[in-house]
C-alpha cells in the first residue's frame, strides 16, 4: 500500500481529532493540510507515516502544539482560529486537552498517546484526570437522546444522569424528537443518524438547530456518512459500539465549548 493510501485511510479520524482539539472544522482542516504539506516537503517525515496512525498524529500534534504557543497571546489571523473557541481553550491547557482526546475519542492507549505527545506514559493519565476535572466544572443541563435501540438509549440515560444532567426526553424517530422539543429546547442532544422508522437523526437535529443553537453529539455505527468532507461535519462524532468514557468526554467537551452547529 502506498503512503498516500495509508494516510488517506486515517484522514477522516485525524480531521475529527483536529476539529475537536481546535473547536472548528475549518481550523482543524487547516492544521491537517499543513501537516500533509510538511510531509510532502520532508522525505523522512513522509516515510515515517508508513507506521500508521501514531506517527501521523504525532506529526500533527507537533505542528499544532508549536502553532498554539505562537498564537495563544497574539492576534489570530482570520480563518485560522475562532475567537470563541480560543477563549474556551485558554481555560484548559493544550496538553491536557490533547491527552483527553487521544485516549478517549481517538482510542489510543496511554503508551501511544505518550508517544504522540512526546511525554512520559505516566503523565498521560494525570493529564486526562485534570482535563476532565476542569471541564466538568460546567453547569448541568437537560439532554435529549435520539436513539432507536432501547438498550442503548437506556445506557445513555444512565450515563447522562451519572454526570449530573437531566433527561428532558428520548426519541426513536424524528417525529418523536419534534414532540419533545415542542415542550422545550434541550441543552444538549445525543443523536443516532439512522432511526427506527427510516427517518434521519440528521434531519431531527436540523429541526432543533432551526429553533436554537444546541450542542450536538452524534453516536452512530456509520461515521463514514458524516466524515466525507462534502458538508459541514459534526464536531463531536462517536462510533458504535462506544465506550462510556468516550461519551462522557464528548459530553464534557460539548458543554465546555457550548458548540451547536458544526463550526466551520
Amino acid at each position: 500500500m502506498s503512503i498516500g493510501a495509508e494516510v488517506a485511510a486515517h484522514l477522516p479520524f485525524l480531521r475529527r481529532y483536529a476539529r475537536a482539539l481546535t473547536g472548528s472544522q475549518s481550523t482543524g482542516d487547516a492544521f491537517v493540510k499543513a501537516t500533509l504539506e510538511a510531509a510532502l516537503a520532508d522525505e523522512t517525515l513522509a516515510d515515517s507515516l508508513r507506521g500508521g496512525r501514531v506517527p501521523l498524529y504525532k506529526a500533527f500534534n507537533k505542528l499544532w502544539s508549536s502553532a498554539y504557543l505562537e498564537v495563544q497571546d497574539a492576534d489570530v489571523p482570520a480563518g485560522l482560529h475562532e475567537a470563541a473557541a480560543q477563549d474556551q481553550l485558554k481555560k484548559i491547557t493544550p496538553v491536557n486537552r490533547q491527552a483527553l482526546l487521544l485516549t478517549t475519542v481517538e482510542d489510543f492507549t496511554p503508551a501511544e498517546a505518550a508517544e504522540i505527545m512526546d511525554i512520559d506514559e505516566g503523565d498521560v493519565d494525570a493529564l486526562v484526570r485534570e482535563a476532565v476535572s476542569d471541564i466538568e466544572r460546567e453547569t448541568t443541563t437537560n439532554v435529549l437522546i435520539i436513539e432507536d435501540e432501547p438498550l442503548i438509549s437506556m445506557q445513555l440515560e444512565d450515563l447522562v444522569r451519572s454526570l449530573g444532567h437531566e433527561i428532558c426526553g428520548t426519541a426513536a424517530t424524528r417525529t418523536q424528537a419534534q414532540e419533545v422539543v415542542a415542550n422545550g429546547t434541550p441543552g444538549l442532544v445525543l443523536a443516532d443518524i439512522q432511526l427506527a422508522d427510516g427517518s434521519s437523526g440528521l434531519d431531527a437535529v436540523d429541526d432543533i438547530l432551526a429553533i436554537d443553537s444546541v450542542p450536538v453529539i452524534f453516536i452512530t455505527a456509520y461515521p463514514e456518512r458524516l466524515l466525507t468532507g462534502d458538508r459541514p461535519e459534526p464536531t463531536y462524532l462517536i462510533t458504535k459500539p462506544f465506550q462510556e468514557d468516550t461519551v462522557r468526554a464528548a459530553i464534557s467537551q460539548a458543554l465546555f465549548f457550548g458548540s451547536s452547529r458544526p463550526l466551520g
